[in-house]
């Protein structure tokens, strides 16, 4: 089958071995070929405006730009562009986020190769089957109030055991306003100290622990 009348595919994953492993299950089927892969998120907006793929695989845990970050850029360049999100997480904010950044859809990295090739021409064909627990995490989501860019920082921050003096020096900002996003957050997530707030922030996938 022409190049042409094939889904032309880009695969995003920072692990080298996994990368090899999206392009080679591309690869194998009859309808799809790889036309671009990147191992980080500058590097996968680079090769969306070379090559334009139809279906654009995208981690959402990368180091350099996150995958979210990654999608609003692409969306940027190409409103229409047609994204899949890839998380070994399964948090409610991984996923919300990447929706809310123009994913069409999202699939966990613990998924079998069939259903990834199946999502790929879904998507292309322009079809949204979101699966029932999705929609469902998705919904209660949107309920909960959302952390703002610098709420995020701190958390992250204080998940790696900084004190607000710290986290101050860290992001340029006073002690006094770090205690400000300290409170809001707490509020937020509903907790009333530091451990519970990093609790909750793991748990619906807002930060991670590596």
């Amino acid at each position: 089958m022409p190049d042409g009348d094939r889904i032309s595919v880009m695969c995003v994953e920072n692990h080298g071995l996994v990368r090899e492993g999206l392009c080679l299950i591309v690869n194998r089927q009859p309808d799809m070929y790889v036309v671009a892969s990147a191992a980080s998120g500058e590097e996968a907006v680079a090769q969306f405006k070379l090559f334009s793929p139809d279906v654009t695989l995208m981690d959402l845990d990368l180091e350099d730009m996150s995958g979210v970050d990654a999608i609003q850029e692409i969306h940027r360049v190409d409103a229409d562009a047609t994204i899949v999100a890839l998380s070994i997480y399964h948090g409610a904010d991984d996923i919300y986020r990447a929706m809310a950044a123009g994913a069409a859809n999202y699939l966990s990295k613990d998924a079998l190769s069939d259903e990834l090739v199946r999502m790929v021409r879904q998507v292309h064909a322009g079809e949204r089957l979101i699966p029932p627990e999705l929609e469902a995490w998705l919904a209660e989501r949107a309920l909960l109030p959302a952390l703002t860019k610098r709420e995020i920082q701190v958390i992250e921050l204080i998940s790696q055991g900084k004190r607000n003096k710290e986290i101050a020096v860290t992001l340029g900002i006073s002690e006094e306003t770090v205690h400000v996003h300290v409170r809001n957050l707490l509020g937020k997530l509903k907790v009333n100290d530091r451990s519970g707030a990093i609790s909750v922030a793991v748990r619906r996938g807002i930060i991670h622990i590596r």
